[in-house]
């Protein structure tokens, strides 16, 4: 799990996983650039409706939460360690 927290592209990630990563990291970092490709691909990689809409709403609360402690100065977790915080949350919906 060390690996993931640093680079989650150098983890030795199922094929599933790492598009979850990727879609996570998309979602949190470049929200503009979702498409329906994403989407597609979650699907390629057997990933459910359900459990593609759990995904993005995990991940949004995450980022929803962490909005709110950055606009109060709260102190939080580097962006790396809540987006593996997100996906060991969502390990469990594939």
């Amino acid at each position: 799990m060390e690996d993931i927290k640093t680079d989650w592209r150098q983890a030795k990630l199922e094929v599933h996983d790492s598009f979850l990563c990727e879609f996570a990291e998309k979602l949190t970092l470049r929200l503009s650039t979702i498409n329906n490709n994403d989407i597609t691909r979650l699907k390629q990689a057997g990933f459910s409706d359900r459990a593609i809409n759990d995904a993005v709403q995990v991940i949004a609360y995450f980022n929803y939460i962490t909005r709110i402690a950055d606009g109060l100065c709260v102190d939080t977790q580097p962006d790396s360690q809540n987006i593996f915080n997100t996906l060991a949350l969502m390990n469990c919906l594939h």
